[in-house]
């Protein structure tokens, strides 16, 4: 039996080409249509969906698409999911759908891709990413793996991938974790385990998380000013391993007494370690006034987890939510 997979298009530079001098977007049908036929492992219906172009994209943009990938699965009863996105925020959408994705993740396979060159352009990478990212998702080996990002024939766990490169076509890493897969000649080929499974949600995402990076000499009142502006949680990207500056301390322990959750994580790529058992550094003394750690999430991905946990309904449910990602 052939597999049915739905295409998601949401356009952006896989979709951007020139034709007879004038700009053009590419539908999903007409992405489709630049595949050689016999390279189409699936029976692939195509929705194309309004979307800001990903350095733009909402929240609700996100949150609707990744509602659409798990009612495909779950109540229409595709094989897998293709969505395909722009490559500058592909990883926080990625990752929020796998949040969300609950069962689905088992049942089919939830694959994201883009293009780093446009249709047009030399040599262009994205009808081999998309034609890669179809065969992924009828793959029964990407059950239980999680959403990923199928890129330059690479397969990334949405936890762990990041855009590090804005020219190439190589542009996409999960250090300092292995790529979990690879697509050959039409095949899913394991290379790693996937991250575990992250807990069901709760409740309804917040879309109002705020994500501030600190820096020496940074005024606490930025912590306070967003959340006047109406942030919900707050997320802090710190140096080393989640390190903050002390003067950040007794804002972070207004904002947990007030019911507004404060994670910290690192502009490093680095593994998960607890905030309360490092010794070195501030960080024992951040989960001390009251900080949450973002279990090894570059900061972004914790913005997105975030949003999630606070679906538990208050402050102290996204901290025992957090803490079984």
């Amino acid at each position: 039996m052939v597999s049915r997979v739905l295409l998601l298009a949401t356009k952006d530079t896989i979709a951007y080409a020139h034709r007879d001098g004038r700009p053009v977007v590419l539908s999903g049908a007409d992405l489709l249509a630049l595949l050689p036929q016999e390279q189409l492992v699936a029976d692939v219906t195509v929705e194309d969906v309004t979307a800001e172009p990903s350095w733009d994209m909402s929240p609700a943009t996100m949150l609707a698409l990744a509602r659409r990938v798990r009612s495909a699965i779950l109540d229409e009863g595709f094989d897998g999911v293709v969505v395909t996105h722009g490559t500058d925020t592909i990883e926080e959408t990625a990752f929020l759908t796998d949040l969300l994705a609950g069962p689905a993740a088992s049942r089919g396979g939830i694959v994201f891709t883009g293009a780093m060159r446009r249709p047009d352009e030399l040599s262009p990478d994205g009808p081999r990413n998309l034609a890669s990212a179809i065969a992924a998702a009828t793959d029964p080996r990407l059950r239980q793996m999680g959403t990923v990002v199928c890129v330059n024939d690479e397969l990334h766990a949405s936890r762990w991938v990041t855009k590090v490169d804005a020219t190439g076509v190589a542009a996409f890493s999960s250090a300092p974790f292995p790529a979990i897969g690879r697509v050959v000649a039409g095949r899913v080929e394991t290379l790693g385990t996937a991250p575990p499974r992250p807990p069901e949600p709760l409740g309804e995402p917040e879309s109002d998380v705020a994500l501030i990076k600190t820096y020496p000499g940074i005024d606490a009142t930025l912590l306070t000013a967003v959340v006047d502006a109406g942030a919900r949680g707050v997320v802090l990207e710190g140096t080393g391993m989640a390190n903050v500056p002390v003067s950040l301390f007794t804002a972070i322990s207004d904002l947990t007494e007030w019911g507004i959750p404060v994670v910290i994580a690192s502009r490093c790529r680095t593994r998960d370690v607890p905030l309360q058992e490092v010794r070195s550094g501030t960080d024992g003394l951040a989960a001390g006034v009251g900080a949450i750690g973002a279990g090894g999430l570059a900061a972004a991905k914790a913005r997105i987890a975030l949003m999630v946990a606070l679906g538990a309904g208050d402050a102290e449910g996204a901290r025992q939510w957090f803490s079984k990602l």
